[in-house]
């Protein structure tokens, strides 16, 4: 297995991670899950209850992003080192962005998604070059 391959397994992971972290600031903010009602519950949070929402909703919608980027480049046969690099980077970027979203550090937030953007587009560019 590809180090990029195997980073997609970790990215793919990163939303459930968050799913825990959430629930832990759902319950403690509203006392329970409500299992029926969630997406209704899930309007009510505030504060850090709602950034973790956020940053798994975030985590889910970057999967697919990288997870692209991943198979083309893959498919493309494109450099192994610089395809590695970019997406061990582009997995530190995933971890410390729920981190300053969670911790409300919104300049830190954008400055690892901007990396993390650029991570994704090296990628898709190591790939035309191979093909």
């Amino acid at each position: 297995m590809t180090i990029p391959l195997a980073c997609l397994i970790l990215v793919a992971i990163l939303p459930y991670v968050l799913a825990g972290v959430g629930a832990r600031y759902r319950i403690t903010q509203l006392g329970s899950i409500d299992a029926r009602q969630p997406r209704t519950q899930a309007a009510q949070l505030e504060g850090v209850a709602a950034r973790a929402l956020a940053a798994q909703n975030n985590a889910w919608e970057a999967v697919a992003f990288f997870g692209s980027a991943v198979v083309v480049n893959h498919m493309a046969g494109a450099a192994p080192g610089p395809s590695a690099a970019l997406s061990v980077t582009y997995v530190v970027t995933r971890i410390l962005h729920p981190v300053f979203y969670i911790g409300d550090r919104p300049a830190a937030r954008t400055a690892v998604f901007v990396v993390g953007l650029v991570c994704v587009i090296g990628l898709f560019g190591y790939a035309l070059r191979a093909g």
